[in-house]
């Protein structure tokens, strides 16, 4: 990122003030318009600015000025900034270490269980997984379905109890619970439990699949909009 002079007007009225240089180098070196640096010293612009010292700020050199007033086609250079501060990185999703992101579905799956009404971006962020991916395990499509276990994200690590709590309070906030939703998931979650969420094939007809129970539960809680769609797609 390009180096930028700190208030500039400021920084013009102190060089008017104290220094012979030209108003086309105060102009240049300010960034302003050499009529705008004419204006202050005439005092026309600027009036109520109290002036802001380059050098003591750490922007301009005395040297540098010297050099300045003696050539006037001499254009003042910014100062290197003694310390460095880090650029803020880019925000995008979050990063999961390595030995951490197998166990990313798994965080997916106590996710999608037990908070349904949470969005798909809404997993995406806490876990830094896509939504392809979420998709597979909520329709138990994903390639290791048989083998996944739910587990607490903020256990494995892969996101802050803050950051989980947060996010749940987003996907309830606004949704007052509708009484014939609650009914009908009291009525699924008893009949899964019972059946103890079986994994086995069966013939019988009023075996409960969890698949099913648990997409049926998603329909219900998140039947809104999605107004957190974002580029992880």
């Amino acid at each position: 990122m390009a180096q930028q002079l700190l208030m500039p007007k400021a920084t013009a009225v102190w060089l008017v003030d104290n220094t012979s240089l030209s108003f086309e180098q105060i102009a240049d070196f300010c960034t302003l318009h050499p009529l705008e640096v004419k204006a202050i010293a005439d005092g026309e612009s600027a009036q109520g600015i109290k002036g802001l010292d380059p050098v003591m700020t750490g922007q301009l050199s005395r040297d540098e000025i010297e050099r300045g007033e003696k050539n006037e086609k001499h254009r003042l250079k910014l100062s290197a900034p003694k310390v460095r501060v880090p650029e803020s990185k880019r925000k995008g999703p979050r990063y999961t270490p390595v030995s951490k992101r197998q166990d990313r579905p798994n965080a997916i799956l106590w996710l999608v269980r037990n908070h349904p009404e949470m969005k798909d971006a809404q997993i995406s962020r806490l876990v830094g997984t896509t939504k392809n991916t979420i998709e597979q395990i909520r329709e138990r499509t994903h390639w290791n379905s048989a083998n996944l276990q739910p587990m607490d994200p903020v256990t494995l690590g892969l996101c802050s109890q803050i950051d989980l709590d947060l996010e749940v309070e987003k996907a309830t906030r606004g949704l007052p619970p509708r009484s014939e939703d609650l009914a009908e998931e009291e009525r699924l979650l008893s009949a899964a439990q019972t059946q103890n969420w079986s994994h086995s094939s069966t013939s019988d007809e009023n075996e409960i699949d969890e698949a099913a129970v648990f997409a049926k539960l998603s329909s219900m809680r998140r039947s809104e909009p999605d107004e957190d769609e974002d580029s992880q797609n």
